[in-house]
């Protein structure tokens, strides 16, 4: 039965990242074209790791790291400079759930007023053995109605399975963190 929920819970990542990109091409699409052809080139690198992944409990932190940049590479030719992202994880040995990380900067990007006014801020760093993912806090004041809840809730489930700590979600001083306790490299 726990194998079975657990598999059920890996299964939401892949349609959730999926939507979500499509999504953002659809924009673009209209935009720039140019910009809108690499895109879909990034995409296909970003979706490959999704596959390769998907019947993964955990991979290396590293992999996970190399998937994020691709993702970020992506939001940042959508928002240009209004979104800031900082990773400070060079060094790191760690297991992970995958596409955690991704996930955590996607629902910031979602969540958030991304504008020159208010750009949006987001820094993925290491400390006591917890990966801490922090964001500037400055809540859409519509959210869209594909939003479901289902990433954040889908990591907090995620981890219970793999590992003894918990994920701990903090909201205070105008910021939003998420800490991912890092599950020993075996």
């Amino acid at each position: 039965s726990m194998e079975a929920q657990y598999n059920n819970l890996k299964n939401q990542v892949n349609p959730h990242f999926l939507f979500n990109s499509l999504n953002a091409l659809t924009n673009l699409v209209y935009q720039d074209q140019d910009k809108a052809v690499k895109f879909i080139k990034q995409l296909s690198e970003v979706y490959r790791y999704v596959l390769a992944s998907r019947d993964k409990e955990v991979v290396q932190l590293e992999e996970e790291i190399h998937f994020l940049f691709s993702y970020v590479f992506l939001q940042q030719i959508r928002f240009g400079d209004k979104l800031k992202i900082s990773i400070e994880l060079s060094d790191v040995k760690s297991m992970v759930a995958p596409m955690a990380l991704q996930m955590l900067v996607e629902n910031a990007i979602k969540h958030n007023e991304i504008s020159e006014d208010h750009p949006l801020t987001i820094r993925v760093y290491n400390r006591d053995k917890k990966i801490i993912i922090e964001n500037s806090l400055r809540r859409k004041a519509v959210l869209a109605e594909d939003s479901q809840g289902l990433g954040l809730e889908n990591i907090k489930q995620r981890y219970e399975f793999l590992n003894k700590h918990k994920v701990e979600v903090i909201e205070a001083e105008g910021k939003f963190v998420v800490v991912i306790p890092m599950i020993e490299v075996v």
